[in-house]
């Protein structure tokens, strides 16, 4: 068993910035890697129970633009790269966005966020959710998955300042 640490902070919760924590956490607890992440401000969000409302947000994002996981192979080579302008006028458009990215997701075979949270928990990598963020967006401990920690920064900086690698998300 390896003695290498990784610290990871999650600070977003939508449902693409859901993946890095949880594919790099598992993996590195795979590879025998003591690992925690660290979840505050909108990253609480990947700790609640419910995981229904996660979506896409691809305004603002210009590394957004995705291929179409329907259709015949050449409309499904377009890389659909569509304005922030036009994205924030059109009605629907991040459902759309959501809906696409669930639909390339389970084409390609990747777990689920629920399933990679899982899998992290079952692989022992330590969720720590931001106590200060709780308070400060008004959550309870009951909004959130069992089997978490709840602290502080200084918490965090204890393990993250022995940790071979730190990441921020």
């Amino acid at each position: 068993m390896s003695n290498k640490k990784l610290a990871i902070i999650a600070s977003k919760g939508t449902l693409d910035w859901g993946y890095p924590p949880f594919i790099l956490s598992s993996t590195a607890a795979a590879l025998g890697y003591e690992t925690q992440v660290f979840f505050t401000f909108y990253g609480l969000q990947l700790l609640r129970k419910d995981l229904s409302g996660m979506k896409v947000s691809p305004l603002g994002n210009p590394g957004m633009p995705m291929k179409m996981p329907f259709g015949p192979k050449w409309f499904k080579s377009i890389n659909w790269n569509i304005p922030n302008a036009v994205q924030s006028l059109i009605p629907g458009y991040e459902a759309l966005a959501t809906t696409l990215m669930k639909q390339t997701v389970k084409n390609c075979g990747v777990a689920t966020i629920p399933e990679l949270r899982t899998l992290c928990q079952e692989a022992d990598v330590k969720f720590i959710a931001c106590q200060m963020t709780v308070d400060l967006f008004g959550f309870s401990h009951n909004d959130f998955i069992g089997g978490i920690e709840y602290g502080g920064a200084a918490t965090f900086f204890e393990f993250a300042g022995e940790s071979d690698i730190c990441l921020f998300i």
